[in-house]
């Protein structure tokens, strides 16, 4: 199922924006990948914090080699006694990350929302983006004191899209990162931006943190957004009681 849901997206995306070349080729790759991927689950019987991550195939880690590689799985390792749940899916755009939050009303310490990118390579209206970024975020501060939203960095940075493709894709991601921010500040959560112009997009200038589709983080890129997250939510702090004693 999700590997069908990433593929029709992107197959949509493709159709809409006319890409040409080598666009078959990087849909193959990355339906292959979201084939690989799998959502890591961590459940320590010591667990101490309860972490829920929901989103995109960026909360489940495609691209990475293995889910120990993965976001979750960095901040499995970095924090044994963390639980994690994980409820992303490949394909899921923010209506998608709603769903995922209406399973149930159970608390947790921290809840990650990684999305937005399906949304940008869609051409979902702006309206219906925005109310959807509300909506989870809404959602997700019901389940927590600590919301964290983490979309995708600059799309249109990625290897995937070319000239002038990329531009529009710019454009579009520019825009969620702006959504997504203006929500942060309504319901008290916290942005983790990675938005970049080009000439400062460490994933621009070292190809190595895209995964071989050229649109997910390799397990470099993951290792980068990991980094990222602790240093702009001040996570390490914040999970410090599920660290190994």
């Amino acid at each position: 199922m999700k590997t069908t849901l990433l593929f029709m997206s992107l197959v949509a995306a493709i159709a809409v924006l006319g890409l040409g070349g080598c666009a078959a080729s990087r849909i193959s790759q990355a339906a292959q990948l979201a084939r690989e991927s799998e959502p890591l689950q961590h459940r320590p019987a010591n667990a101490s914090m309860r972490l829920l991550i929901v989103g995109d195939s960026t909360g489940v880690g495609t691209g990475a080699t293995s889910p120990q590689t993965s976001l979750a799985g960095l901040l499995a390792q970095a924090f044994p006694r963390l639980r994690i749940d994980n409820r992303a899916r490949d394909g899921a755009t923010f209506e998608g990350v709603v769903q995922q939050l209406q399973v149930d009303s159970a608390r947790y310490d921290v809840v990650l929302i990684q999305a937005g990118g399906n949304d940008v390579i869609r051409l979902r209206s702006d309206d219906a983006v925005r109310a959807d970024i509300d909506r989870a975020t809404a959602l997700a501060a019901a389940r927590s004191d600590r919301v964290l939203l983490m979309p995708a960095g600059n799309v249109g940075n990625a290897p995937f899209f070319f000239p002038p493709l990329s531009s529009l894709m710019t454009t579009r991601a520019e825009r969620l990162h702006g959504f997504i921010q203006a929500a942060a500040q309504r319901h008290g959560a916290v942005y983790i931006n990675l938005f970049q112009a080009p000439e400062d997009d460490p994933f621009v200038q070292d190809p190595n943190l895209h995964a071989r589709d050229g649109l997910h983080p390799s397990d470099a890129g993951y290792r980068l957004w990991f980094d990222e997250l602790l240093r702009q939510a001040d996570l390490a702090e914040v999970l410090a009681p599920a660290r190994v004693e």
